[in-house]
């Protein structure tokens, strides 16, 4: 224990990742968001006016319920843009970052030494678009810590390679 040293650390001089410029999700995502949108609240919408048609007791309140319906669209819209435009992600020399959110930010930043898995997806409408979806997992959970949709999928593959190969770096350095 004679040779132990715990320096302080001048955390004004550790790197910032606020000035990391993050790359912004592939613009055809929007689409599939929009699309997405438009399955479910067409959803909604044919199964409300089914149930106005045929619930007579409806009729009286059709005002006041497709006021607040147009309200929930607009304001969901209005979310998912929001969210779309504040998502980003870098990949720097030791670490992934992710940032993500409406209301709150949320910034994610994993060290690739603690990446167990990766994986890549591509859901039915993203495929249409040619965009894939990166999962990151670390150890010691069941679900992906870091997942980056709206990727195009060369890129999301290139992704997937690289944080394998720094998975199997680590492994082969023994750390």
């Amino acid at each position: 224990m004679e040779n132990y040293i715990n320096e302080p650390i001048d955390v004004t001089a550790l790197p910032r990742f606020e000035d990391v410029e993050l790359k912004p999700l592939h613009p055809s995502y929007l689409k599939v968001i929009w699309l997405n949108f438009a399955m479910v609240f067409g959803i909604i919408t044919i199964g409300s006016g089914f149930a106005f048609y045929f619930i007579n007791e409806l009729h009286e309140y059709w005002l006041p319920i497709t006021g607040g319906y147009i309200f929930i669209v607009v304001f969901s819209i209005s979310i998912a843009l929001i969210k779309f435009r504040n998502r980003g992600f870098a990949f720097r020399t030791h670490d992934a970052i992710y940032r993500s959110g409406a209301i709150s930010i949320t910034t994610t930043i994993i060290p690739y030494n603690r990446v167990q898995h990766v994986a890549l997806h591509e859901g039915f409408i993203s495929r249409m678009f040619n965009l894939a979806k990166i999962e990151i997992f670390t150890a010691g959970g069941d679900k992906s810590d870091i997942q980056i949709p709206g990727i195009e999928k060369q890129e999301a593959e290139k992704i997937k390679l690289l944080l394998m190969g720094k998975i199997l770096t680590e492994e082969e350095n023994g750390e």
